[in-house]
């Protein structure tokens, strides 16, 4: 029960200043979920799914989260249009996230072989704590033994707090490589749970690449990548980094996830080691990653990860993407 306590404390206080954003592994398997500019780059209709379940044995509850997407290309406007919406809960107190949303991403092509995307993003969003059995002390009267359900008390969380978030997104990309950035919550919307309380989100940045490497292609079939994220808000950073390799309809990666600025001396500097498979088949793409945890923070649980992408034109190359 003493750790069920201390967790609510540290989720309260890590909400309150620091509230971060959702880190999938196979954000490069599943690039739109780092970068809206994705949208439509393909000239094709795709839609996709990410599941992620963090397991945290040390403190006896999960963190689960869900990424849809749908995108599409429109030639007359010369532009990918995208929809997304990101579902994230927490099973011990009920603290979910729900945003929905719309990116635009225009293509404009330097040459025969580069492109350069800009994308724009509006997201609509709504936080809910869920904390129905939180007790005040104006609550409490204890003349007539009774417990009321409403209370003045000036911290008292709200049911939800919801907002507009605003982001922009850049690519660069040719058949083999891409490299993008990505910037969310511009507006530094006011995320606060407490009654006339002002907390901006803290602006996200992510900086993010795969690029081929052809000295191991040994074979038309054959591909080998080097991949890299690199994730920045308020105090919280995280770089993931390793290779893909791609052969025919598989593909196999390893990547490590550091914390290279680290704020404290009991900082890891390597938080997990994270094997991704993934393979294709019919226009589908299949991807399955475990992230084995290396730090002591929440005991031994690791995280999984499942993807799902369709491309509902699967006959037409796509460029930019691993080509498994």
């Amino acid at each position: 029960m003493l750790k069920k306590i201390v967790l609510i404390i540290i989720i309260l206080f890590s909400v309150k200043i620091h509230s971060q954003d959702v880190a999938f592994t196979q954000s490069f398997l599943v690039p739109e979920s780092i970068n809206p500019s994705f949208s439509g780059i393909y000239q094709t209709t795709k839609a996709g799914l990410l599941y992620k379940n963090q397991q945290w044995s040390g403190f006896d509850f999960n963190l689960n989260s869900q990424y849809l997407y749908l995108d599409d290309w429109y030639p007359k406007l010369n532009s990918g249009i995208g929809i997304s919406l990101m579902n994230h809960q927490e099973t011990f107190t009920n603290y979910a996230l729900k945003q929905l949303n719309i990116s635009w991403a225009y293509d404009v092509q330097f040459n025969y072989d580069w492109h350069f995307r800009p994308s724009l993003t509006v997201g609509f969003a709504t936080k809910d704590f869920g904390f129905d059995n939180l007790l005040f002390e104006d609550q409490i009267n204890i003349y007539q033994n009774i417990i009321n359900s409403n209370t003045y008390d000036p911290i008292a969380l709200g049911e939800n707090s919801r907002y507009v978030d605003l982001g922009a997104s850049f690519l660069f990309n040719n058949d083999n490589h891409w490299i993008g950035i990505t910037l969310r919550h511009l507006n530094r919307p006011n995320v606060s749970m407490v009654a006339q309380g002002d907390i901006s989100l803290d602006i996200f940045m992510s900086v993010h690449a795969s690029l081929e490497l052809p000295i191991f292609r040994y074979n038309d079939d054959s591909n080998t990548f080097f991949i890299t994220n690199f994730i920045k808000q308020a105090k919280y950073n995280r770089f993931d980094f390793g290779f893909q390799h791609v052969y025919d309809r598989f593909s196999f990666a390893l990547t490590a996830t550091t914390n290279p600025l680290q704020t404290s001396d009991q900082s890891h500097l390597i938080t997990s080691i994270n094997p991704i498979i993934g393979m294709a088949w019919e226009g589908f793409k299949f991807g399955y990653s475990y992230d084995f945890n290396l730090s002591k923070i929440g005991g031994n649980g690791g995280i999984s990860e499942l993807s799902i992408v369709y491309d509902f034109l699967n006959d037409k190359e796509c460029f930019g993407c691993p080509k498994y």
